[in-house]
């Protein structure tokens, strides 16, 4: 019974999350300053998440910032992103052996 509530309050904040700016925001945004800081949210947002889960993942802070230097290289390169990541993970992997 515990669980099916818990589903029903997590599916009512994701939906009131979602519903609320179509509410508030019917008219489109017009403020240049306003636009502009809606734009960089998903980006902020997405290194919050990502940036400590680096450097918590692999329990070596010298593999992790091993894979985030040659990530970083490769995406300044504008590889493709599965590069990227396999490039990353296969710097963190080899960097293991010699920690």
């Amino acid at each position: 019974m515990k669980t099916a509530l818990y589903i029903f309050v997590m599916a009512g904040v994701t939906y009131l999350i979602r519903m609320i700016p179509f509410t508030f925001f019917r008219k489109p945004i017009k403020s240049r300053f306003f636009r502009s800081f809606l734009h960089y949210i998903p980006y902020a947002v997405l290194s919050a998440m990502t940036i400590p889960a680096i450097f918590h993942s692999t329990g070596s802070i010298i593999t992790a910032i091993a894979g985030t230097v040659v990530a970083i290289i490769f995406a300044y390169m504008e590889l493709p992103l599965i590069v990227v990541a396999l490039a990353a993970a296969a710097a963190a992997y080899i960097t293991g052996f010699f920690v």
